[in-house]
């Protein structure tokens, strides 16, 4: 079965991308290291435009658009990374947006992306719902069809998957020969785009993914061979509160990851706590999965033993209201 991208497309991605996004850091810690017993490669797209990778996949669809569309605009559906993501790059393109967010998102995420919207095109706005009582796709379909917008999808979209992607280009191009790559899993759309790179410029790279042990859809998906939804996860690694794969993503998770592990909440504050006391890096709880993994007390339950080799690690996000950041670490 043919997927949903493939490497041209993450390739071509980072075509429209250069000079646009910012090549971020992939940065190293010796007490990371001496931890995990591994040489680790920290891909810290924290520190990305609008803090997190999701601007690469945004970008990259908003500026496919046609004519027709970008006077319409584009309506997104999303916690809070998507959603500035989205209103960023329509900003940036002179198109309207309208963004579906919950009414319990981030403080900090819902400020920014009204921030983004302000000074932009006429008709942009936020939209709130409630995540545990409304469907947010349905929503984000009604405005697209009420006002002619073209809706995209935080994670189960061709041009977003493959703009995510890049992040692993990018990295396994400034840190070549690496052995694992670990990266957080929501409904998998960074995950696939990262999973395609790899399987084109490191064949031999295991692709592993992470998710929040309360929202584990994606790992039950691998073992029944079958897209499983799971009830709103209760986790606070809120761009993990996914309840399904994408049927473009699964896929993709089924050819060429190796596997998903999860970790909880006690870990992601633990991951946080090292990144701002060893590395000085915000982090927030979804951006820390991946390295919650390798750093946590207990680590993450069936991950092979990686000591001796070279990982890379997405760190994905820094969209974190400072004072629940202060809060957990300070609680964890």
């Amino acid at each position: 079965m043919s997927l949903a991208i493939t490497f041209d497309d993450v390739r071509a991605a980072a075509a429209r991308l250069a000079g646009v996004v910012h090549r971020t850091p992939v940065l190293r810690s010796r007490t990371a290291d001496a931890r995990c017993g591994a040489e680790l490669f920290f891909k810290c797209e924290n520190l990305q435009r609008m803090g997190a990778f999701k601007f690469r996949g945004a970008y990259n669809t908003l500026v496919q658009f046609t004519p027709e569309q970008r006077r319409a605009g584009a309506v997104a559906f999303s916690s809070g990374n998507h959603a500035q993501a989205v209103a960023l790059a329509a900003r940036l393109l002179d198109l309207p947006s309208v963004i579906v967010m919950p009414h319990d998102a981030p403080p900090a995420k819902l400020a920014a992306t009204r921030e983004y919207q302000r000074g932009g095109c006429a008709g942009s706005e936020v939209v709130l719902y409630d995540r545990y009582t409304e469907d947010r796709e349905a929503i984000g379909r009604r405005w697209a069809v009420e006002r002619g917008m073209t809706l995209v999808p935080p994670y189960d979209h061709a041009q977003v998957m493959a703009g995510q992607g890049t992040a692993a280009l990018e990295l396994l191009e400034d840190a070549p020969g690496l052995d694992a790559l670990l990266v957080c899993v929501g409904g998998g759309g960074l995950i696939s785009g990262c999973a395609v790179a790899a399987a084109a410029l490191a064949p031999d790279c295991a692709v592993w993914g992470v998710e929040p042990a309360a929202g584990d859809d994606t790992r039950q998906s691998l073992a029944l061979g079958r897209i499983v939804s799971i009830p709103t996860p209760q986790t606070i690694a809120d761009g993990a509160q996914t309840q399904a794969s994408g049927t473009l993503t699964f896929p993709v998770i089924q050819a060429l990851v190796r596997g998903i592990v999860t970790v909880d909440d006690a870990q992601l504050v633990q991951a946080m706590r090292f990144f701002a006391e060893r590395m000085k890096l915000v982090v927030e709880p979804t951006g820390a999965l991946a390295a919650a993994a390798l750093l946590a007390d207990g680590g993450a339950a069936g991950l092979p033993d990686l000591r001796g080799r070279r990982i890379g690690v997405i760190v994905s996000g820094g969209n974190v209201d400072l004072a629940r950041y202060a809060a957990l670490l300070t609680a964890g």
